[in-house]
């Protein structure tokens, strides 16, 4: 996301609070396909909701694996 991308204009919402959790459905080309780490921000997960019930269907990623295929070159260490 860019500091100019909207994804819902005018929402009212009760004022977050740290661990809240909030899901935006249909989002276009925010979605786990399009996804990547830019600005080195790991994946977050994806979760299947049906019926009113929820699973995680992809982890969320960590700094670990997101860097994991990166090489750093002796003359930088």
């Amino acid at each position: 996301c860019e500091s100019g991308d909207v994804l819902i204009r005018d929402a009212k919402t009760a004022e977050p609070e740290r661990g809240d959790i909030l899901a935006i459905f249909s989002t276009g080309a925010y979605n786990y396909t399009m996804a990547s780490n830019y600005n080195k921000n790991p994946l977050p997960a994806t979760v299947l909701v049906k019926d009113g019930k929820s699973e995680i269907i992809v982890k969320r990623q960590d700094y670990e694996h997101m860097t994991a295929n990166e090489v750093i070159p002796e003359y930088l260490k």
